[in-house]
């Protein structure tokens, strides 16, 4: 008997092999292709010689829980315990898993805003939790009566991802304060706020949920040092919440990973004050311009991008098939493989609205969009 009967190969490995196996441009799944920052390089290598191979203590490293407190207060002029409120996890998923696993109970209910990252809805269930998914709208934006109206006695926890993936579009102030009403309206329901590309932002910045006070007991952030750093394969990242909050999760953490690799801990906490996280979104903002511009002859129609590296686009002027089939098609004929968005949704709904990866070098963009406009 399976637990997760409806689960199986993620869409990333189906079209991330199916791009390897006709020599494809890979544009579907999210990991740069570029150079990870030469200082950071050397600083790894410096570490390996040094005496941090045995297991770190179980929240993290102390240097890393007080370096990453300092980028929480200096980006979002918020204070921290990093003794009690801060947890370094094996990368944003893991920590996902970690404090649903933690917080949810048998019958709680969780909003799950569609489309959105696989990995939340197998979480809830496998907590005996019911994930109640609600469509935004077509812009990809909250539709806050809707949201609203989902709320039961038996909702525990809305989640929520800000900068968005798959659409890469971000909540506007007004969205962000009407979150803020109706959570303190329901002071039982708590937020997980899934903020793993909250550097990668450009003409609208991230309004990150860490700058309202008055939701920070009902609070769990998700950060990832992979999305900001281009070093996805470390699997590195970190939660904050609550003393209270974070002492349940610590300990469903203990017995998941117990620890997160000490090498890469030591690197970070070394890595971290040298370098200016802000400027990575005019870093990206250059790839977004350049990859549209690359495509403005296309027959594509590319929709509003305002952060992380996913560009969305249209292609109902080009085909009718399904966005999976489309998807095939794109990668076996046309030579560059993207992400249908309809397995974000969990009713499969499909808005005939694919995602690229512009997260790759520059003549990788190149070649694919050469490729691409020749449809």
């Amino acid at each position: 008997m399976s637990k997760l009967p409806h689960v199986g190969t993620t869409i990333f490995s189906v079209m991330s092999k199916l791009a390897a196996d006709h020599n494809a441009i890979n544009l579907s799944q999210g990991f740069p292709n570029f150079p990870v920052d030469e200082k950071l390089i050397a600083t790894y290598r410096q570490k390996l010689d040094e005496n941090v191979h045995q297991y770190a203590p179980m929240p993290g490293l102390p240097r890393l829980l007080t370096e990453i407190s300092v980028l929480i207060e200096s980006s979002y002029q918020r204070q921290l315990d990093p003794n009690t409120e801060i947890l370094v996890t094996a990368g944003a998923t893991q920590g996902i898993f970690t404090a649903i696993t933690a917080l949810i109970e048998t019958g709680d209910e969780v909003i799950i805003l569609d489309p959105s990252y696989d990995c939340y809805e197998p979480t809830v269930s496998l907590t005996g939790g019911v994930p109640v998914r609600i469509q935004l709208n077509e812009d990809f934006l909250p539709d806050w009566n809707r949201i609203e109206d989902a709320i039961s006695e038996r909702t525990r926890m809305i989640i929520i991802n800000n900068p968005h993936n798959p659409s890469g579009r971000i909540w506007s102030k007004s969205d962000m304060d009407t979150l803020e009403a109706i959570l303190v309206k329901h002071p039982r329901v708590l937020l997980l706020s899934d903020e793993v590309y909250e550097f990668i932002t450009f003409e609208q910045k991230h309004i990150s949920a860490h700058v309202y006070p008055t939701i920070y007991n009902q609070l769990i952030t998700v950060s990832s040092f992979g999305k900001t750093f281009h070093i996805t394969g470390w699997k590195m990242g970190y939660l904050t919440a609550p003393e209270a909050l974070m002492t349940e999760i610590k300990k469903v953490h203990q017995f998941n990973v117990f620890c997160v690799n000490s090498v890469a801990q030591a690197v970070l906490a070394d890595y971290l004050p040298t370098v200016d996280v802000h400027a990575l979104g005019a870093f990206y903002q250059e790839k977004r311009d350049l990859f549209a511009s690359l495509l403005a002859k296309s027959r594509f129609e590319l929709l509003p991008c305002d952060g992380t590296y996913f560009q969305t686009a249209k292609y109902g002027n080009i085909s009718t098939e399904s966005d999976i089939e489309f998807c095939k098609t794109l990668t076996t004929k046309y030579g560059v493989a993207a992400i249908p968005t309809s397995v974000f949704n969990g009713d499969g709904t499909d808005q005939r609205v694919i995602r690229f990866c512009f997260a790759k070098d520059n003549e990788t963009l190149h070649q694919a969009a050469q490729k691409l406009c020749k449809i």
